[in-house]
């Protein structure tokens, strides 16, 4: 290692590089790290005394990334994992490549299916490897069921929050809701008491449905310091926009202009297309997105056949579907350097795309210890060479 990524080897570590920072980039900076956190960051010319500046490098380093938003990786899947040790070879494949946060996602499934999974996601976060538990469904639109099984569906059950958040341990953090199902109030109110955020989602409500169900949920997160919801895959799995009638894609873009929302993006170059996200950028700016991968068990695996909760999926040419006839998309198959490297190649500055892949979702989860190369934050960075390839992973100071 040494001097190839300008690293000194001495305690505390000192790197050198490109840096992607909250002020910007620093095309000659240093990190320096004690232990599990980051101490210093700044300009190669303003090290402090008593800290050797290493020789300079060609790395780019960045804040280690953090997904909202992920199914699985490494032929392991969450909804499927039937133990703590299986879930963990998804959170080992995304890791490798950056994510040293993430959140894990289950799918539409029977309620005891679903206390069964989250009791085991449980394991993992209370041991410190993921960063909380996100449930897609079961409170969603038929109509706009994408990848999960409409059967599955229910009416909004606040008691079946409070359960799963009981098998959750403290770690549910997210809930995707449709707000025009019945009940709908009734579980983002549950939610928020039981300190986990909503997420519009899988839906085809009407723009006034999501207003309200936006404006009760920010009232109801005044007081906590994420005070924001979110959206769950924007575009995907909801009602298309249309000028005479706008549905739930204007009003959470609406939303997150105001600052009342965050809205996900799966920009993987297969769920949106490029000039999309170059358009939700310019609305609603960099502070307002979080980039997330939807990614299932595929993820760094050939194509091939996996599984999805009760679906079946076929991987093709690097696209997951449903093996059925409706041919649906069945989440991602990307990492979310993959994500970033290819919001930056649509002409999204990086320090906006690391933004949107690190500090929103940190800020998302109320982690103000993550998402951000600054002084005082966890020691979680990514070095990746001048394309955005990751070289090598630091996550609490200890490397991957």
């Amino acid at each position: 290692m040494g001097k190839d990524w300008g690293v000194s080897t001495d305690t505390p570590l000192v790197l050198r590089g490109r840096l992607v920072t909250p002020r910007g980039i620093l095309d000659d900076g240093i990190v320096v790290v004690d232990g599990p956190t980051i101490v210093w960051v700044g300009p190669t010319d303003r090290l402090p005394r008593g800290w050797a500046a290493p020789e300079p490098s060609d790395a780019t380093i960045l804040p280690g990334l953090v997904d909202l938003h992920c199914h699985g990786g490494g032929g392991a899947s969450f909804p499927d994992a039937v133990d703590a040790a299986d879930a963990q070879r998804a959170v080992d494949e995304h890791r490798r490549h950056g994510t040293t946060s993430l959140v894990a996602s289950l799918v539409t499934a029977s309620p005891e299916i679903l206390l069964l999974r989250t009791a085991v996601l449980a394991e993992l976060a209370d041991a410190g490897e993921i960063v909380g538990i996100h449930l897609e469904g079961p409170f969603l639109s038929a109509h706009r069921c994408g990848a999960q099984n409409p059967a599955d569906m229910l009416d909004g059950d606040p008691e079946l929050v409070r359960s799963i958040a009981g098998a959750a341990r403290g770690h549910l953090v997210t809930m995707t809701v449709a707000p025009e199902v019945p009940g709908a109030e009734e579980v983002v109110a549950a939610l928020v008491d039981v300190g986990a955020v909503p997420s519009i989602g899988h839906t085809d409500a009407s723009a006034e449905q999501v207003d309200e169900a936006v404006d009760r949920g920010f009232d109801l997160l005044a007081s906590r310091s994420n005070g924001r919801l979110t959206a769950t895959h924007l575009f995907n799995g909801m009602r298309p926009l249309h000028h005479r009638d706008p549905g739930p894609i204007a009003a959470c873009l609406a939303a997150a202009a105001r600052g009342e929302l965050v809205v996900e993006l799966v920009a993987d170059g297969t769920h949106l297309a490029d000039g999309t996200v170059r358009s939700v950028f310019d609305l609603v700016g960099a502070g307002s997105i979080a980039l997330v991968t939807d990614a299932m068990a595929a993820a760094g695996m050939p194509d091939g056949e996996y599984r999805l909760g009760p679906m079946a999926v076929r991987v093709a040419d690097g696209v997951a579907r449903i093996a059925d006839e409706t041919g649906a998309i069945a989440g991602g198959v990307a990492h979310l350097l993959d994500v970033v490297r290819n919001v930056v190649a649509a002409g999204i500055p990086l320090e906006d795309a690391v933004l949107a892949a690190a500090t929103v979702p940190a800020d998302v989860l109320g982690r103000r210890d993550l998402g951000a190369l600054a002084a005082g934050r966890r020691a979680d960075l990514v070095v990746t060479d001048a394309d955005l390839a990751p070289l090598r992973v630091l996550r609490g100071g200890a490397w991957v």
